[in-house]
């Protein structure tokens, strides 16, 4: 007999387990969602620290969930989700004492719909900013934008959205290639990341920025090939295209606006509840078996973890083919490797290089480092995989309590740090406590050289997660990288995470996957859980929208 029974079963209750379960709800199901931690929410957590009354973020820090589905779907905005869109966007301050700054071309109107309008002055700011050190490239970014506005924007977000279509058949990034003023080109889905910064821009700056924001946003290095993906989403980002957000709270609102819109449609929320198996009962999954032994029936079963947790794990009892199996083994996760930081500090840093740009500092996305897209390009993996940490620092940075102030206590901040590292299996433990101590020190000594209040006196506390501690807390995360399998060209669209599971189906006929192991990859506001919705959708008959009562 079993303890309980649901219509739909949710494995994990990560990001995208806390949206699936609301499209599943939201059709009249009765859903239970089973997490093994003891909280919600996967990377969109927050949580006390690194000192006394401060709130840092886990793991996600640059979310913009507003422009998600479910962020409408779900009137979330009502549930309690706040965001704040300063105009001042990303940037990045060179060791030379020189900086860029770009300011959000569009700006958010309506934060309870999240519509935007272009402003004009926002984009004559950039293109001044550009034009200091590079008047084609600041003419390139006029380009871009119009190019951006009438194609990249719509078939960017119809491919976030979409499920992959079969070979042969472009999707929607594709097809651009085939309009000639797009400025997107079939030979741009090849290229390497830094082959890619030298064709878009001539100037050391954006080259230098494009690739350094590649591998916040698609954990590549200069000789790893992004795809036509990784172009059409870091690209928008470098210049600004898009406004910056910062949710009230920290990432954690994310997740309690998810949670809450669950409930009122009948969401149950089980913690402390790790799945041991999915059940089993001829081309159907029955239910699965709880660590404890308890048995949740159930005619759908949608598992938000890994693939590998998913089909090798969960469904052992199920025949593979050989094939299969060694895909899923051999599916990438050298990329996205953190290290991690939350510092709380007496004031915010101060840039030397404001003096001669004023307004340089509160930008959401600010990065620094060498004015240096050789070294980048060539040097910074080499150095981290040879010696866990590169010798020049290329960190990004966010004073998110200079927009939330609620964050830290009155007049303090917290500064959310991040730089890349190697993955775990190339160091042993003691060789990773010697380096999240190295990059402790190092990240003082070097930020001073930009901003020079960055003292240890200005320090209050440092709360540093290496690729282990990132890997112990999301088993999916193997090798301690956010991505949850890397997002290199072999492995996105109709090829993640392997071409035989690329349509959110596992195996059996009621069983789906839709975690970040699936197109389109990594991220709080990515696609996964809604696409996978919409195959359950399809294959069901529902509505693709749901329904509310």
């Amino acid at each position: 007999m079993s303890d309980r029974r649901y219509d739909a079963v949710v494995l994990g209750g990560g990001h995208h387990g806390t949206i699936i379960a609301c499209y599943l709800a939201r059709a009249g199901m009765s859903v239970g969602v089973f997490e093994r931690s003891g909280r919600l929410g996967g990377g969109a957590s927050t949580v006390n620290g690194p000192a006394v009354g401060f709130r840092m973020n886990t793991c996600a820090q640059w979310t913009r969930f507003y422009n998600h589905p479910a962020y409408k779907d779900f009137d979330l905005y009502d549930e309690g989700l706040r965001y704040v869109y300063p105009d001042e966007n990303e940037g990045m301050v060179f060791d030379d004492g020189s900086s860029f700054i770009g300011y959000s071309a569009s700006v958010v109107v309506d934060p309870v719909t999240g519509r935007q309008e272009r402003s004009a002055a926002n984009v004559a700011r950039t293109f001044d900013q550009i034009k200091t050190f590079s008047p084609r490239d600041a003419d390139a970014y006029l380009r871009l934008l119009d190019q951006y506005d009438r194609y990249w924007k719509r078939a960017f977000g119809e491919h976030r959205f979409s499920t992959p279509p079969p070979y042969g058949t472009p999707d929607a990034l594709e097809a651009l290639c085939s309009i000639p003023d797009s400025g997107m080109e079939p030979v741009h889905a090849h290229m390497s990341l830094q082959a890619l910064a030298y064709d878009f821009f001539e100037s050391d700056e954006l080259r230098t920025l494009f690739m350094r924001a590649a591998t916040t946003s698609t954990g590549c290095f200069g000789d790893d090939t992004p795809g036509l993906q990784g172009l059409a989403h870091n690209l928008p980002l470098v210049l600004s295209f898009e406004p910056a957000a910062i949710p009230v709270g920290g990432s954690q609102a994310i997740t309690d606006a998810l949670i809450s819109a669950g409930r009122k449609r009948g969401v149950e929320y089980h913690t402390s509840s790790e799945v041991n198996r999915i059940l089993v009962k001829g081309t159907r999954a029955a239910g699965i078996e709880l660590r404890d032994g308890s048995i949740v029936e159930a005619d759908l079963v949608v598992s938000s973890l890994g693939v590998p947790q998913t089909v090798l794990r969960l469904l052992d009892d199920v025949e593979i083919s050989t094939r299969i199996t060694e895909r899923i083994r051999n599916i990438h996760y050298d990329r996205g490797q953190l290290l991690w930081a939350n510092v709380a500090v007496h004031e915010p840093p101060e840039y030397a290089a404001a003096a001669n740009n004023p307004g340089l500092g509160p930008q959401p996305r600010l990065y620094w480092g060498p004015k240096d897209p050789d070294h980048y390009a060539t040097r910074y993996k080499a150095e981290i995989y040879l010696d866990g940490l590169s010798r020049r620092t290329f960190a990004l940075t966010s004073v998110d309590t200079l927009w939330d102030p609620g964050r830290a206590p009155d007049g303090k901040h917290v500064v959310g740090v991040e730089e890349f590292a190697a993955p775990i299996r190339l160091f042993d433990r003691a060789q990773w406590a010697d380096i999240e101590q190295r990059f402790a020190t190092q990240l003082i000594e070097h930020w001073s050289h930009y901003a020079p209040n960055m003292t240890p006196d200005n320090v209050i506390a440092q709360r540093i997660y290496g690729p282990p501690d990132i890997f112990n807390g999301h088993p999916d995360m193997m090798e301690g990288g956010y991505s949850a399998g890397s997002t290199i060209a072999w492995q996105q669209g109709r090829y993640r995470p392997i071409p035989e599971l690329s349509g959110y189906r596992m195996l059996l006929d009621n069983v789906y996957n839709c975690s970040s192991n699936m197109h389109s990859g990594s991220g709080i506001g990515r696609g996964s859980s809604i696409n996978c919705w919409n195959t359950i959708a399809a294959d069901l008959a529902l509505p693709a929208g749901g329904h509310d009562e």
